[in-house]
């Protein structure tokens, strides 16, 4: 009876670990929240908690169309996962790269579009 019961049971086993990746998938806004809003503010503003007057530099204001659209995609996505000294800005922006996907370094580059209200060059 247990024999009968094994290949099933290695199945459910395998469907539930499959499905645990993709229960915790979340959306460029929530992961914005989590990694970006804490210095960018939760609207982009570069009003957030840790925004304060002794950093050197004040983090960028997300939602500043002029000066977002002066940024390349391929700009915004180097900063995320590189950090800010990598590509010569803040040495206070921490690198995302091994926190954050590829595929979800991409889409917070969309999500940011939508903030700024523009395209990236």
């Amino acid at each position: 009876m247990i024999r009968r019961f094994t290949p099933v049971l290695l199945v459910l086993l395998l469907v539930m670990f499959i499905g645990i990746g993709q229960a915790f998938a979340v959306s460029a806004e929530e992961n914005y929240k989590w990694y970006c809003s804490q210095c960018h503010g939760l609207t982009g503003k570069g009003n957030g908690i840790n925004a304060t007057n002794d950093q050197p530099v004040n983090p960028k204001n997300h939602t500043d169309t002029a000066e977002m659209a002066k940024l390349t995609t391929s700009d915004v996505e180097n900063v995320i996962r590189d950090g800010g000294a990598a590509t010569s800005k803040s040495t206070m922006m921490p690198p995302w790269g091994k926190s954050m996907t590829d595929a979800e370094i991409k889409e917070l580059v969309a999500y940011l579009s939508k903030l700024c209200n523009c395209k990236f060059k």
